[in-house]
């Protein structure tokens, strides 16, 4: 017979990873260029949890030749956006996976009103909670500047400045709308993602302890 999940509540965040009862569950967010995966690498071996990207679900599921995964694809080859419902589904079949209990950052998920819901949802079924959603920020023109030299040193000639522009818009409109939400749930701590790897680091570490510690 199963049992009624107990609900984690928020952690210390500066406490050591390997303590007992000290899991870690986050979520990072910004636009494009921002340095959100570099950051999120850093961040998993700082509290010794998991990052996930949707990037590397995506991946994972279409190398696997799984349902969910042949099922984007088809979309993919198309041109066309994933539908969120398999976004949904693959994130929670990920978050289901053993490595995920000793806690987790999630990069570039959720996206959207609805997505929030659903990933509230999933926790909740696990009696789960997030501990801190972190908001890496940096100037368009900033963005613009690295977009646009990645672009060139990667040869990706369809990588123009109007495209990278109306992906920052997209962001704009419809991700970063986001933070709000969290913020008013005390969540957030937004971070000035400008200036040297190990120094955006310390500063995200800093403001999750002021923040939620």
């Amino acid at each position: 017979m199963s049992q009624t999940p107990t609900t984690t509540s928020r952690r210390e965040l500066h406490a050591r990873p390997d303590q007992e009862g000290q899991v870690t569950r986050l979520v990072i967010m910004g636009p494009q260029g921002v340095g959100k995966g570099t950051q999120a690498a850093r961040l998993a071996e700082v509290f010794g949890i998991v990052a996930i990207s949707t990037g590397d679900i995506f991946r994972a599921n279409i190398k696997g030749n799984t349902e969910l995964g042949t099922t984007a694809k088809a979309y993919m080859d198309k041109g066309e956006l994933v539908p969120d419902e398999v976004t949904n589904a693959m994130v929670r079949d990920r978050l289901g996976d053993a490595d995920v209990k000793k806690g987790f950052l999630l990069d570039g998920y959720p996206r959207n009103a609805a997505q929030v819901s659903e990933l509230d949802s999933a926790l909740a079924g696990v009696g789960w909670e997030l501990d801190g959603v972190i908001e890496l920020t940096a100037d368009r023109d900033v963005l613009m500047e690295r977009l646009t030299k990645r672009a060139q040193e990667e040869g990706r000639e369809d990588d123009t400045p109007e495209g990278i522009a109306r992906r920052l818009d997209i962001y704009d409109t419809e991700t970063a709308p986001l933070t709000a939400a969290y913020a008013e749930r005390g969540l957030l701590a937004k971070v000035d993602g400008v200036g040297e790897v190990a120094e955006v680091t310390d500063r995200i570490v800093a403001a999750l302890a002021a923040q939620l510690g």
